[in-house]
């Protein structure tokens, strides 16, 4: 259930049938050349809104430590090496080598993943997609910033206590009335603007229960629970007007993807190497919705005392780094409730 919806936005019903741009996509709704895509939900007025739910001041940091998915689940993201020097017995300053943006908790710009079809969100070319270039870098949301109302959809416990609890080791795919279930018994309407937040329990999962050895096969056969891929979850996020989506797991679909959904295409070969995206979500909502996905999120502490005070609602705040052209970011995300 929404409220306060923003009515001059065209519906997905409508998106499908546009004649006054690419159908199917969002390009030019929020004006013409525009690089942020749902971010513009996020308007000033939400801020401020967003900011009259902080009551307590307890804070939860969102982001795991750097390093902490090694090896990383999609395979390509070795580890981080810290190093340090000193100038003089007084003195220390460090630097990162091989440090990926997207190495662990983390947020997906709209660089991060192209329409095989139609490219790059808006029709960005690709040439204009390279190392220094500005289009659909990840400064967009460093010099906007994300600060809003966060909302926690925690189908971890939502499915514990129906005795079903989630297959960690499947793909177990969740539906629309899944995610509409979890928010009716938390108490939760979404209003235009949210960054909606989703807890399987699977980062803890991965962390605590597999071996190095099993991790390092894991991206070998990358297998993990999330959103079902269909058309029906692509209308419902777009219709709910939220700025942002992120999750626990490394990809906030399931993997690997419905083959039922009517995203792949039979004649795609598959990659030399990483994630296979053939039939992912990330192709609808990124690159022809403008969504940005944050992946691998801590999400666990929030969820404990949103189960204690009923409360899933915060002011959350995330500020990816302002680097120009970058593809993604770690997320620095933290809730204040």
């Amino acid at each position: 259930m929404s409220t306060d919806l923003r009515q001059d936005v065209p519906t997905y019903a409508q998106l499908k049938v546009r004649r006054d741009g690419l159908p199917g996509s969002s390009w030019g709704v929020f004006g013409p050349g525009d690089e942020m895509g749902m971010i513009n939900f996020l308007t000033p007025d939400h801020a401020v809104a967003a900011a009259g739910l902080v009551r307590t001041g307890k804070t939860f940091n969102l982001d795991f430590p750097v390093n902490s998915f090694v090896p990383a689940p999609g395979g390509t993201r070795p580890a981080a090496v810290h190093r340090m020097f000193a100038n003089n017995p007084n003195h220390r300053d460090d630097w990162l080598d091989s440090y990926y943006l997207q190495q662990s908790s983390q947020i997906d710009g709209l660089r991060h993943i192209r329409d095989p079809e139609h490219g790059f969100y808006g029709g960005v070319p690709d040439a204009a997609v390279d190392v220094g270039k500005p289009s659909l870098g990840i400064q967009n949301l460093a010099e906007k910033g994300v600060v809003g109302r966060g909302v926690l959809l925690d189908l971890g416990r939502y499915f514990e206590r129906r005795g079903t609890p989630i297959d960690m080791a499947s793909n177990q795919m969740f539906t629309t009335e899944d995610l509409e279930g979890a928010a009716a018994e938390q108490g939760v309407a979404f209003r235009s603007g949210d960054i909606l937040m989703i807890r399987y329990g699977w980062a803890r999962y991965y962390l605590e229960t597999l071996t190095q050895e099993e991790r390092g096969e894991f991206s070998s056969h990358i297998r993990h629970p999330g959103l079902k891929q269909c058309e029906e979850m692509v209308a419902w996020l777009w219709d709910h007007q939220f700025s942002m989506v992120a999750s626990d797991d490394s990809g906030v679909e399931a993997h690997p993807v419905n083959p039922d959904s009517g995203f792949v295409d039979p004649d795609e070969p598959a990659p030399e190497r990483g994630v296979l995206h053939n039939g992912m979500l990330h192709r609808p909502l990124i690159a022809m919705l403008g969504l940005s996905l944050g992946e691998l999120w801590d999400l666990d502490a929030l969820a404990e005392d949103c189960a204690r005070d009923g409360v899933y609602e915060f002011l959350l705040t995330a500020k990816p780094l302002n680097l120009v052209g970058g593809v993604g970011s770690p997320a620095n995300a933290i809730a204040v409730k």
